[in-house]
Protein backbone atom coordinates (compact mmCIF):
# COMPACT_ATOMS: atom_id res chain seq x y z
CA UNK A 1 0.00 0.00 0.00
CA UNK A 2 1.45 3.42 -0.95
CA UNK A 3 2.06 5.96 1.83
CA UNK A 4 -0.86 8.20 2.65
CA UNK A 5 -0.67 11.63 1.06
CA UNK A 6 -0.43 14.43 3.64
CA UNK A 7 -0.63 12.07 6.64
CA UNK A 8 -0.38 14.97 9.14
CA UNK A 9 -3.41 16.66 7.51
CA UNK A 10 -1.76 20.02 6.96
CA UNK A 11 -4.07 22.63 5.47
CA UNK A 12 -3.19 24.42 2.22
CA UNK A 13 -1.51 27.38 3.92
CA UNK A 14 0.56 25.10 6.15
CA UNK A 15 1.61 23.00 3.12
CA UNK A 16 2.60 26.08 1.12
CA UNK A 17 4.56 27.51 4.05
CA UNK A 18 6.37 24.22 4.61
CA UNK A 19 7.14 23.87 0.89
CA UNK A 20 8.66 27.36 0.80
CA UNK A 21 10.54 26.72 4.05
CA UNK A 22 12.03 23.60 2.42
CA UNK A 23 13.20 25.75 -0.50
CA UNK A 24 14.83 28.22 1.90
CA UNK A 25 16.40 25.38 3.90
CA UNK A 26 18.12 24.03 0.78
CA UNK A 27 19.75 27.39 -0.01
CA UNK A 28 23.13 27.70 1.77
CA UNK A 29 22.85 31.51 1.69
CA UNK A 30 19.54 31.42 3.58
CA UNK A 31 19.94 28.46 5.93
CA UNK A 32 22.47 26.24 7.69
CA UNK A 33 22.35 22.87 9.44
CA UNK A 34 22.14 22.99 13.22
CA UNK A 35 25.10 21.79 15.26
CA UNK A 36 23.53 18.40 15.99
CA UNK A 37 22.62 17.82 12.35
CA UNK A 38 19.00 17.21 13.33
CA UNK A 39 17.44 20.20 11.58
CA UNK A 40 18.11 23.15 9.30
CA UNK A 41 18.03 26.68 10.69
CA UNK A 42 16.36 29.28 8.50
CA UNK A 43 18.56 32.34 8.92
CA UNK A 44 15.95 34.71 7.59
CA UNK A 45 12.40 34.59 6.35
CA UNK A 46 11.49 36.41 3.17
CA UNK A 47 9.88 39.82 3.41
CA UNK A 48 6.92 40.70 1.27
CA UNK A 49 7.78 43.00 -1.59
CA UNK A 50 4.43 44.33 -2.74
CA UNK A 51 2.47 41.51 -4.37
CA UNK A 52 5.41 39.10 -4.46
CA UNK A 53 8.30 37.76 -2.43
CA UNK A 54 11.82 36.72 -3.36
CA UNK A 55 13.09 33.42 -1.97
CA UNK A 56 16.62 32.88 -3.12
CA UNK A 57 16.47 32.87 -6.91
CA UNK A 58 12.70 32.36 -7.16
CA UNK A 59 9.83 34.81 -6.94
CA UNK A 60 6.36 33.80 -5.80
CA UNK A 61 3.11 35.54 -5.04
CA UNK A 62 2.95 37.15 -1.60
CA UNK A 63 -0.29 35.22 -1.10
CA UNK A 64 1.66 31.95 -1.18
CA UNK A 65 4.16 33.26 1.39
CA UNK A 66 1.58 34.72 3.79
CA UNK A 67 2.05 31.81 6.21
CA UNK A 68 5.51 33.06 7.15
CA UNK A 69 3.91 35.92 9.11
CA UNK A 70 1.14 33.77 10.61
CA UNK A 71 1.93 32.50 14.13
CA UNK A 72 -0.86 29.89 13.89
CA UNK A 73 0.86 28.28 10.89
CA UNK A 74 4.14 27.99 12.77
CA UNK A 75 2.34 26.68 15.86
CA UNK A 76 0.78 23.91 13.75
CA UNK A 77 4.12 23.02 12.12
CA UNK A 78 5.77 22.89 15.56
CA UNK A 79 2.94 20.83 17.05
CA UNK A 80 3.27 18.29 14.22
CA UNK A 81 7.05 18.02 14.66
CA UNK A 82 7.94 19.69 11.35
CA UNK A 83 9.53 22.83 12.79
CA UNK A 84 10.97 24.34 15.96
CA UNK A 85 10.72 28.00 16.91
CA UNK A 86 12.42 27.96 20.31
CA UNK A 87 15.91 28.97 19.13
CA UNK A 88 16.83 32.67 18.91
CA UNK A 89 19.13 31.77 15.97
CA UNK A 90 16.09 31.19 13.79
CA UNK A 91 13.32 28.80 12.88
CA UNK A 92 14.38 25.18 12.56
CA UNK A 93 12.90 22.86 9.97
CA UNK A 94 13.27 19.39 11.42
CA UNK A 95 14.45 16.33 9.50
CA UNK A 96 10.81 15.23 9.42
CA UNK A 97 9.83 18.63 8.02
CA UNK A 98 12.54 18.46 5.36
CA UNK A 99 11.41 14.99 4.29
CA UNK A 100 7.67 15.73 4.40
CA UNK A 101 6.08 15.39 0.98
CA UNK A 102 4.14 18.60 0.37
CA UNK A 103 2.51 16.96 -2.61
CA UNK A 104 3.88 19.22 -5.29
CA UNK A 105 2.19 22.32 -3.89
CA UNK A 106 1.38 24.71 -6.70
CA UNK A 107 2.76 28.16 -6.14
CA UNK A 108 1.38 31.11 -8.04
CA UNK A 109 3.85 33.11 -10.11
CA UNK A 110 3.91 36.82 -9.34
CA UNK A 111 1.91 39.11 -11.62
CA UNK A 112 3.66 40.09 -14.88
CA UNK A 113 6.17 42.89 -14.69
CA UNK A 114 7.82 41.86 -11.40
Amino acid sequence: MPPKRNPLKLNKLQLRTLALAQVIARDPDLARPDEAGQSVILLQLPRLHGDHVHIGQITVSSRDASGFANPAVWAALVRKGLARTDDPAGIHITAIGMAYDTGGVRLMPPPPGN
